[in-house]
């Protein structure tokens, strides 16, 4: 199986062929093809993956208090998410 490092969406990953990641938001449609960034690969440097679907993931809670302040904000954050299919290696 060929290995690669690709970078999406500010972050890196180690993918093979016919693995199914997540990786942040990507402005490309569901069930498009789209070239990914090798940083490093054990094929050719072209990585060719295909849009599964997008999403939100879950809510996390940012809370922030100060003691004996009468200061509490609680706020809410959910990352978007691309599910993408690897391809094809090189």
């Amino acid at each position: 199986m060929a290995h690669a490092i690709i970078k999406a969406g500010g972050k890196q990953f180690l993918v093979e062929e016919g693995q199914t990641i997540r990786v942040p938001s990507m402005a490309a449609d569901a069930g498009s093809s789209v070239e990914l960034e090798a940083l490093l690969s054990t094929g050719d440097g072209k990585i060719s993956a295909t849009v599964v679907e997008h999403g939100r993931d879950q809510k996390i809670v940012v809370f922030k208090k100060k003691r004996r302040k009468q200061y509490k904000r609680t706020r809410g954050h959910r990352q978007g998410y691309t599910t993408i299919k690897i391809d094809s290696i090189g």
